[in-house]
């Protein structure tokens, strides 16, 4: 079951901190999906918006940790080179901490991405996965993306993915 959580924006450092324990559990699994030095404070504010980071919470005031993390760009370049301005938000870096895993965070952090993406006026949440990775594949159709293309970016094969955030009615999709 899904705790529940409150969400924040801007924090570099909390990101960093569920990023850094996800990546380490992956590692020690053999299923490296982000080298450690790329998950620093540090690089997370220089190469991603402040304002893009999403962090959720555990609802416990003081002893709140941070349970899950992503980041959403306004455009996307490397991957969607063709997309007109205001098309979409881009997800980035979706990570669950260890300690959270296996409640149902994942589904809920996109839903957060997904109400984010209708308040920023944007019809589609788009994102890109490793084409190797089919545990990603699974979250990503069982929320209801539809792939939409595949790429070859920066030496990696990648999924991209779209989701439609806005029905006629103006609900998510």
């Amino acid at each position: 079951m899904t705790p529940n959580l409150s969400f924040t924006t801007g924090d570099a450092q909390a990101a960093s901190a569920v990023l850094t324990a996800s990546a380490a559990q992956l590692q020690a699994r053999g299923r490296t999906l982000w080298p450690p030095d790329r998950l620093t404070p540090e690089h997370l504010q220089r190469h991603y918006p402040p304002g893009g980071w999403h962090v959720a919470w555990t609802d416990a005031t003081a002893t709140s940790e941070p349970v899950g993390c992503f980041c959403l760009l306004t455009s996307d370049p490397p991957f969607w080179p063709h997309d007109p301005p205001g098309e979409a938000l881009y997800l980035h870096k979706l990570a669950v901490h260890p300690s959270a895993q296996g409640q149902g965070l994942a589904h809920t952090l996109l839903q957060e991405a997904a109400r984010v993406t209708v308040l920023a006026g944007r019809p589609w949440l788009k994102l890109d996965t490793d084409a190797a990775r089919p545990a990603l594949h699974h979250l990503y159709d069982s929320f209801g993306f539809e792939r939409c293309g595949q790429r070859d970016v920066f030496g990696l094969t990648v999924i991209l993915y779209r989701l439609p955030v806005r029905r006629a009615g103006g609900g998510l999709g």
